[in-house]
């Protein structure tokens, strides 16, 4: 089964569920044969639970671009300008080539905030994507121009949040 119509969706905000959001729409699409590249930017920590997830999903792949601790948005190491930049060629490749039905770029969002990508290739690529892929951005602080072009952008807000009272991300809810 191939999309007849592929859109551009944006899920921003400052609220939990950016990415969440994004794996529920590969979980459904892996569910009607749907070919999904998930590409994920500034996350190069092997322990997020949905690396071995998709591995129950064959017509999923999740592709993991930056080192394993967290990127400082004032202080980002020369490695992390490197990775997102490798992440965004990938998913250009991926994304042209039509080779997938999805693509969901998670994180593009932060990266482009932190400055580790310009604005101008992502631009680009979302006037490239082939008519029938479907193109996912994550992340908070989504550029205006990307809002712009997109067709769907839905912005979690945050009402509350257990950070909020100390409790710490939980692996397998949070990570």
């Amino acid at each position: 089964m191939a999309l007849e119509q592929g859109l551009i969706q944006v899920y921003t905000g400052d609220g939990k569920g950016k990415t969440t959001a994004g794996l529920g729409l590969a979980l459904r699409a892996a569910g009607h044969g749907l070919q999904v590249e998930i590409i994920q930017f500034m996350k190069g920590w092997p322990g997020y639970g949905e690396l071995k997830g998709v591995d129950w999903l064959p017509t999923v792949a999740i592709h993991p671009f930056g080192r394993s601790g967290w990127v400082h948005p004032d202080q980002p190491e020369p490695c992390d300008y490197e990775e997102a930049a490798r992440a965004l060629a990938y998913a250009r490749r991926v994304t042209v080539s039509g080779q997938a039905d999805i693509v969901i770029l998670d994180e593009v969002n932060v990266a482009l905030d932190y400055g580790l990508l310009d604005l101008e290739p992502i631009l680009a690529l979302l006037h490239e994507k082939p008519p029938a892929v479907e193109l996912i951005l994550t992340g908070r602080n989504a550029h205006p121009d990307i809002i712009h072009l997109a067709d769907l952008v839905t912005e979690m807000h945050k009402v509350k949040h257990p950070y909020d009272e100390g409790i710490s991300g939980r692996q397998g809810i949070e990570f």
